[in-house]
């Protein structure tokens, strides 16, 4: 049985992109490297904040079309009102842990801010690339709470997209 096409939101052109850069900068390198034995300084900073923005986009996404990994034993086992129960427990865990991460990346952004603490690599301020741990841990607490008011509503662990 296929299923309905999923949509595209924003963080799932935010994860395209930052994985395309991360392909074009690291290959970019390689052939640079190979063909003058010199390697650009940028490619490690920029390719470790990308990586960050894709693992965190991507989480947004999977968290509201229901595809994360997960064990679905007790799901399947329980019936309705205890489907219900644990889908708020899965997602009130979810939002505890997210909260968390945006609080505390928060503080760290904002202390790097204020003191204007710079990148090793390139000298940039570190608090650029901070900044998208709150913001995407934050669209991932948004995307989950849509994910459990759809699986509330209709009661089933199907992807809700």
């Amino acid at each position: 049985m296929m299923s309905k096409a999923k949509k595209i939101r924003i963080e799932s052109w935010i994860a395209i992109i930052a994985l395309a850069a991360i392909c074009i900068i690291s290959l970019a390198n390689v052939l640079v490297r190979y063909a003058t034995d010199i390697s650009f300084a940028f490619t490690e900073e920029y390719s470790v904040f990308l990586m960050v923005v894709l693992a965190f986009a991507g989480a947004a996404v999977a968290a509201r079309s229901n595809d994360h990994i997960r064990i679905t034993f007790l799901e399947q086992r329980l019936g309705a009102s205890g489907r219900r129960l644990l889908y708020t427990l899965q997602w009130l865990g979810t939002v505890v842990v997210l909260s968390l991460v945006a609080w505390y990346s928060g503080v760290l952004t904002w202390e790097e801010y204020i003191y204007e603490s710079l990148s090793p690599g390139l000298g940039y301020p570190t608090w650029i690339y901070l900044i998208w741990m709150p913001i995407l841990s934050a669209v991932i607490m948004l995307r989950t709470t849509q994910n459990w008011m759809a699986r509330m509503r209709l009661g089933t662990e199907e992807n809700v997209s």
